[in-house]
């Protein structure tokens, strides 16, 4: 049978997703429990592969067994061997054709700053920093530019292997609590799907703009260049959280985990 698996975990003190040598990696810990739990090993697909210090709240993955376990024991028995800081949140059984990546038609992340003039501490590594303030409306109209298909060559790392550098950004979001000064600003992004370190390129721009090094209009000709010598530079991995993949509603899978609640 086919079994996917929802995934939460803070990124701080590992590797990324993908399997290393070094063992640190959230895709080694989880395979680890995974084994331990089935007394055989389990190999794992995830939805999207995150960096070093990148957050999930909703990761996907699926893998194939012959052992015969309820979801609920595949929940409960595989976070007895997790470290505290990684938690399988649900487990359902799934059709042998899905696929936790090519099934998914979009993916959400979320990048969550936070402006003030002294940096954060409780907040270490969960959330990204910028001590001048920031101009909401400047960011807003600026994202208009980015809206839609594109070639988003300019905001593309060196090492991407994606086969093309066109996607479609659906949506961007933009919210803010707090003061002026001492505020929470969270930026939403859904996508058919993302470059590598296409977010934290395109973070770097917004924030450009909004503390007034650029306009909202220099946005577009970042993105006509289709040069990332053209974009500011990378953001801080800090504040970014994978929110997940969508799917079909037909797999009956979860779209949120309580974790969501959880950011600013």
């Amino acid at each position: 049978m086919r079994i996917a698996l929802g995934i939460t975990y803070s990124g701080s003190g590992y590797e990324g997703w993908q399997s290393q040598l070094s063992g640190n990696t959230i895709q080694d810990k989880l395979e680890l429990a995974l084994g331990k739990f089935a007394a055989q090993p389990v190999r794992t697909l995830c939805a999207g592969r995150t960096d070093a210090g990148v957050h999930g709240l909703m990761q996907v993955v699926h893998f194939d067994t012959l052992l015969a376990r309820d979801t609920a024991s595949w929940v409960r028995g595989t976070n007895a061997f997790l470290p505290r800081d990684i938690a399988v949140q649900w487990a359902r059984q799934v059709p042998d054709e899905f696929h936790c990546r090519g099934s998914a038609i979009a993916r959400r992340y979320a990048y969550v700053v936070l402006e003030s003039p002294v940096r954060p501490s409780v907040e270490a590594g969960r959330v990204g920093w910028v001590y001048r303030p920031l101009d909401g409306a400047a960011m807003q109209q600026a994202i208009e530019h980015l809206i839609g298909e594109h070639d988003f060559s300019s905001f593309r790392a060196a090492q991407c292997q994606a086969k093309s550098p066109v996607k479609t950004i659906r949506r961007i979001d933009i919210t803010c609590s707090g003061e002026p000064g001492a505020r929470y600003w969270r930026f939403e992004f859904e996508a058919n799907a993302f470059l590598h370190h296409m977010i934290r390129n395109i973070m770097g721009c917004l924030v450009a703009i909004g503390q007034g090094s650029h306009t909202p209009d220099w946005l577009a000709e970042v993105v006509a260049a289709r040069s990332r010598q053209a974009a500011a530079p990378t953001f801080s991995p800090d504040g970014l959280y994978f929110l997940g993949p969508v799917y079909e509603d037909h797999y009956g899978l979860p779209v949120r985990t309580t974790s969501y609640d959880w950011l600013p």
